[in-house]
């Protein structure tokens, strides 16, 4: 079975079709999507639809950087709900969380995470785009990275320190049209979709964020959206969440919570291709970056409350996430992590 994408992914596409010199209408009605789709925050359509019709769109302008222009001219608001909690979230390590745990609502083909540097850099991390299934096509590459790439930019307020581009394919356009774009070298056959970027941009602010609206938008997403797969993780994520600092986090003592054996539990999470161990971690660094860099609690403090036994640990636990010192990390309006 084909999956789904929301039809706002191509929005304002049949516009830019015109504008190239193209029929954007027929180009939706060849492949049968409706127009009134594109505007919708709601309307699906099929994810193998909405990549041909940018491959076909591109080849038959002769604009093979068709994905990147598109991409240049949206938003986080084609993700529909999923905007509100991205846009709200209190720093950019929040934001991405928001996005590998909730991406499923605008497409369950879809996903993005952290991971470590390809290029092996201290201080560096990977911010990673990639399909749940088949290779996705390179225009859709072209437009889901860039978009990542643009919604990173308007959040931050301009340049965020992205150190290089890495795409899955060979240019599709001239080279200075990918640079252009992402203001940063481009490299291209690549394992993977990736941008590099500083480690400390996680632990940065996402200025203006509104913890009501971010809490509002998250209730709607979790009571409206149930993720496909992933319910025992998405569970033990928020146990950890309200347990961190004043109750027991560990496997067992989660395990009770969810009236279950820990054995089962591991083996559950194991099915959705995570751990404890990985959930935790998850839960310890998105905490620690927004107690680090919005308060000025002692170090001491912080250690206790991401339910650390001594500071060393945490130390540790920064430097291994954001490739800095805690002490450097409350630093972070330091020039060399903007």
């Amino acid at each position: 079975m084909d999956s789904m994408v929301r039809g706002a992914s191509l929005r304002g596409l049949p516009e830019l079709v015109d504008r190239l010199g193209g029929d954007g209408a027929g180009l939706l009605a060849q492949f049968r999507i409706p127009p009134a789709a594109l505007e919708s925050d709601d309307a699906v359509i099929g994810s193998t639809a909405a990549g041909r019709v940018l491959e076909t769109a591109a080849a038959g302008l002769g604009v093979h950087d068709l994905g990147l222009r598109l991409a240049g001219q949206q938003n986080a608001t084609v993700l529909g709900p999923l905007a509100l909690a991205i846009e709200n979230s209190p720093t950019f390590g929040d934001a991405l969380d928001t996005a590998n745990r909730f991406l499923f609502v605008h497409s369950p083909a879809l996903t993005v995470s952290q991971i470590p540097d390809p290029a092996g850099r201290p201080g560096v991390v990977g911010l990673l785009y990639r399909g749940t299934g088949e290779p996705l096509p390179p225009q859709v590459v072209d437009l889901g990275l860039g978009l990542f790439h643009r919604i990173i930019v308007l959040l931050h307020g301009g340049a965020y320190g992205l150190r290089s581009v890495h795409l899955p394919h060979a240019p599709l356009a001239p080279i200075d049209s990918y640079t252009g774009f992402f203001g940063a070298d481009v490299r291209f056959n690549r394992a993977d979709a990736v941008l590099r970027v500083p480690g400390a941009l996680a632990a940065t602010a996402v200025p203006g964020g509104n913890q009501v609206l971010r809490d509002i938008a998250l209730a709607y997403i979790t009571s409206h959206f149930p993720a496909p797969g992933r319910a025992v993780s998405g569970r033990v994520h928020l146990l950890l969440t309200q347990a961190l600092g004043s109750s027991p986090v560990s496997l067992a003592a989660i395990a009770r919570l969810l009236r279950t054996h820990p054995r089962t539990l591991q083996r559950r999470l194991a099915a959705e291709q995570t751990s404890f161990e990985a959930i935790l971690d998850d839960v310890r660094r998105a905490t620690a970056a927004r107690l680090i860099t919005q308060t000025d609690l002692p170090f001491t403090q912080v250690t206790a409350m991401i339910s650390l036994a001594e500071q060393s640990a945490l130390s540790r636990a920064v430097r291994r996430w954001f490739g800095v010192t805690p002490r450097e990390l409350r630093a972070t309006g330091d020039d060399r992590f903007r």
